[in-house]
């Protein structure tokens, strides 16, 4: 019902709160229900931010009573933070049983530059191996997961080379200019997110800001980075538009090579929406990228890494189309998407060496519907079409269709999710998966929470149909488990956490020699476990001083062979620290620890461990300009994350940034 100021007054919940908003956010009341679902599902809108204004006002509103909605277990104010990753749809990150981390715009301008790492460094279980330089080939091993084994979405598109043999996406071409946040889900979930859900899903929306702002850095290497974004609008209309250039000389992707080896990569985003009616919503995301990147071979006749003059670039382009409904017990989304990765290498005198085009096409429709007090049913569907062509292999093609269901119950501070998913593939058939969560407050900010899940992985088209390729091979599966127990939330007032984890898998997909394949095929061959613990802290130990830290034991070993699996480090972690002053000075450090790993499956070539600190300023000049610098490697610390190729010395930075 309505006041005499055309507020929506709500009834009371499950608790007895009632409070009281605008009538033009009309469209979001359904979100204050069991699962909170933002106006684009995936939440790459101003939608996402209109829901967390809103929980954030329920929060204030009711002071320390607890909430049954969205926010089922925190009584207290804090921030709301949304998550697409842990169900597919935006709920509060309160509402989950599942590990999350949520990294936003303001902590990626605060860490500075392009590079991907530099922010996915502060994630709990998260390591990082490359191949040189930023724009080079990186790795990102979730809970010992391979690169492969994580699902990556880009405004909720999924972005993975279906050309490449594994089908892993490759953060090398993932820079910071155009990203508005990062959402990593820790932990298998292919109930809700079909194949390639085993290590877990990252979630990277793209900017999504009302006015203009830029920013321009320059420093070693004759490095330049430049990003600015655009958007205007209200809550019936919204276009924006982001773009980023990065380029540098770089130095020499080999560790031995004496020749600098550069790199380039132009980024453009786009998001818009437009209410057709007050309960329907017509919205669009489209994205490009082209890089190129100088790398180093294995020149004859020795064949070993070493100077070439060798490129590799790479195109890249993506985004969807789609229509969602907002009723007052139902809400539906349904989109059309679309994703494609070009690669072309080439040899010093300019000849193609090797290309290729991989591509994927999926149709979806995702939902949630209040059935009753806090029951609520999500459900959803989607086919995909996935196509690939190399040099080397002529096209081809699959498909995957996939529905799921999960029901989910909030009542006072207990929040629990429960979900199958059934999946069909044109290939190796039927495969079923299951999933749960539940959380748990009590206390002032406490809660406990726990989750299990299954993975799988489909074999790529490069394992199943290429001159390698194995038409049985079966998907990879995983089940893991997780428990945890936090205070508050990160980011702000105290926050400490603690998770322990364990991941099985099974049916991994290996390369082998067989007497009817003697040049080689891929199998299913391989087991692994990953078990371990994550702990999180931060607070406050002054006015405008925060400190926070997390630290990471992560035991990957292969079960058949008990080898501990490559590039994996046991023990990694970061704590960083920020420091605002009243009159525009902030200051920041960054210290990495990551303890020794292998190279090699057989364990014979041994990476050793490092630290490197990382120091950052800036200053505010006004209300709308900035200065800003920093120094990565203060103590020019020499280490490798992939054996042979080299890394980066002590490097200085500096920038200006502004809005309006």
């Amino acid at each position: 019902m309505a006041n005499a100021d055309g507020a929506i007054l709500l009834s009371p919940v499950m608790d007895g709160i009632s409070f009281m908003i605008g009538g033009y956010v009309y469209k979001y009341l359904f979100f204050l229900t069991a699962s909170a679902i933002p106006a684009t599902a995936f939440a790459q809108s101003p939608s996402e931010q209109a829901l967390a204004e809103i929980v954030e006002r329920q929060d204030a509103e009711t002071s320390d009573a607890p909430i049954s909605a969205t926010a089922a277990s925190v009584p207290s104010r804090v921030p709301s933070v949304i998550t697409v990753t842990a169900n597919g749809l935006g709920t509060d990150l309160r509402n989950t049983g599942q590990s999350v981390t949520v990294i936003d715009r303001a902590e990626i301008e605060a860490v500075q530059g392009a590079d991907s790492a530099r922010a996915l460094n502060r994630v709990p279980g998260l390591s990082l191996s490359r191949s040189g330089g930023v724009g080079r080939v990186t790795s990102v091993n979730l809970r010992g997961a391979s690169s492969d084994q994580l699902l990556v979405l880009i405004d909720g598109v999924r972005v993975a080379d279906q050309a490449s043999p594994a089908g892993g996406f490759d953060f090398g071409n993932l820079l910071l200019g155009t990203a508005g946040k990062i959402d990593v889900l820790r932990g298998s979930n292919s109930t809700i997110w079909g194949s390639e859900a085993v290590g877990g899903v990252i979630d990277v929306s793209t900017r999504t800001e009302r006015g203009m702002s830029g920013s321009v850095e320059f420093g070693a290497r004759d490095t330049l980075f430049a990003s600015a974004a655009a958007g205007a609008g209200n809550d019936a209309v919204f276009f924006g538009l982001t773009g980023s250039w990065y380029e540098t000389d770089g130095f020499s992707a080999a560790a031995s090579g004496t020749e600098a080896d550069g790199a380039q990569q132009f980024a453009l985003g786009t998001t818009a929406f437009v209410n057709l009616t007050p309960s329907l919503e017509l919205f669009a995301h489209g994205n490009f990228a082209e890089g190129e990147v100088e790398i180093d071979g294995f020149p004859a006749p020795t064949f070993v890494l070493a100077d070439t003059e060798d490129t590799q670039k790479t195109i890249r382009y993506w985004g969807d189309v789609g229509l969602a409904y907002y009723g007052n017990d139902l809400t539906l989304r349904a989109a059309y998407s679309r994703s494609d990765t070009e690669r072309v290498n080439r040899n010093g005198a300019g000849n193609e060496t090797f290309a290729s085009d991989g591509a994927s096409q999926r149709l979806s429709l995702r939902g949630e519907y209040r059935v009753l007090g806090g029951l609520s049913l999500a459900f959803g569907g989607d086919h995909e079409w996935t196509e690939f062509e190399t040099s080397f292999d002529t096209a081809a093609e699959t498909e995957i269709s996939g529905a799921y269901a999960q029901l989910g119950w909030v009542m006072g501070r207990l929040a629990a999710h429960a979900g199958a998913r059934v999946d069909d593939h044109e290939q190796f058939g039927t495969h079923v998966s299951f999933g749960g969560d539940v959380s748990f407050g009590f206390g002032r900010d406490w809660r406990v929470r726990a989750s299990v899940g299954e993975g799988f992985k489909a074999p790529t088209l490069y394992q199943l149909l290429s001159f390698y390729g194995n038409t049985a091979l079966e998907p990879e599966e995983s089940t893991s488990y997780d428990l945890g127990i936090e205070k508050g939330q990160r980011g702000a007032g105290l926050h400490l956490a603690l998770t322990g984890f364990r991941r099985d898998s099974d049916n991994l997909i290996g390369f082998g020699f067989t007497a009817d394949r003697p040049f080689g095929v891929y199998l299913n061959t391989a087991r692994a476990r990953a078990q371990g613990i994550e702990a999180e802290a931060g607070f406050d130990l002054a006015r405008g001083l925060r400190i926070a830290g997390i630290y990471s034991y992560v035991d990957a070993k292969d079960r058949s062979s008990g080898l501990e699996l490559a590039r994996r480090p046991d023990h990694f972690g970061t704590i960083y620290a920020d420091w605002a002053s009243d009159f525009g000075l902030g200051l920041g450090a960054d210290l990495r620890i990551v303890g020794p790993s292998w190279d090699n499956a057989a364990n014979t070539n041994r990476l050793d461990g490092y630290e490197l600190l990382d120091l950052r300023a800036s200053f505010g000049i006004g209300d709308n300009l900035e200065l800003f610098g920093r120094v990565e490697n203060v103590f020019d610390t020499d280490y490798q994350t992939v054996a042979g190729y080299g890394t980066a010395g002590r490097s200085v930075f500096g920038g200006i940034r502004a809005t309006m």
